[in-house]
């Protein structure tokens, strides 16, 4: 199966899921007040200080929503988050969705590598990374946004997608995706990504 018809299957079960139960309009004041428990490891308004530990701001609302249920649910897992997770109610993971998602990207650093960046881009291309996270990379729905996101995070993010360490929603069409990249490859993407000025989605 493609990695495209694989995303829109995705995109189409989690419409379903969504449109299944009826949704209140979000409270982003609600979802700022909650997302004080966040900034002690994704930093104030979203943007992450700590290595390996994602910025949130600027990420698609329903990408936020739905990684929070699958780490409720136990689809995916992580040792920090979970505790953290159990006690959200489904109005508070609406409420952080649309919050994180309402909150400007992080502000790419200068590329001190453009050679690198480079070879970069050309990995992009050649996985067709574009059809999914957007040409501006900046994500959409279900998909996350990559630019401007931190360097050694998306290292970390394709070595786990690559080992089947991480799983969740578009697992398997990451996993397609990341599997035959090389170590050079994944060094690259990131570090291209990781630099890319941002774009609103």
């Amino acid at each position: 199966m493609s990695i495209m018809r694989l995303l829109s299957l995705l995109v189409a079960l989690c419409g379903m899921a969504l449109s299944a139960v009826p949704a209140a309009a979000a409270d982003l004041a609600a979802g700022k007040e909650k997302a004080e428990m966040c900034v002690a490891c994704h930093g104030e308004n979203g943007i992450s200080q700590t290595e390996n530990i994602p910025s949130l701001a600027g990420q698609p609302d329903q990408f936020i929503q739905w990684q929070l249920v699958f780490f409720r649910s136990g689809t995916r897992k992580n040792e920090q988050m979970q505790p953290i997770v159990e006690q959200l109610s489904n109005d508070d993971i609406r409420n952080l969705g649309a919050y994180f998602a309402s909150l400007d990207p992080p502000k790419s650093p200068d590329d001190d590598n453009p050679d690198l960046s480079q070879k970069g881009a050309q990995a992009a291309v050649g996985r067709r990374c574009a059809s999914c996270h957007t040409d501006s990379y900046a994500g959409t729905k279900a998909v996350a946004r990559v630019a401007g996101q931190r360097e050694e995070y998306l290292v970390k993010a394709l070595h786990d997608y690559k080992s089947s360490v991480r799983s969740g929603g578009g697992m398997a069409a990451m996993a397609e995706v990341a599997f035959p990249l090389s170590e050079e490859e994944i060094t690259a993407l990131s570090h291209y990504l990781a630099h890319l000025k941002q774009a609103s989605p």
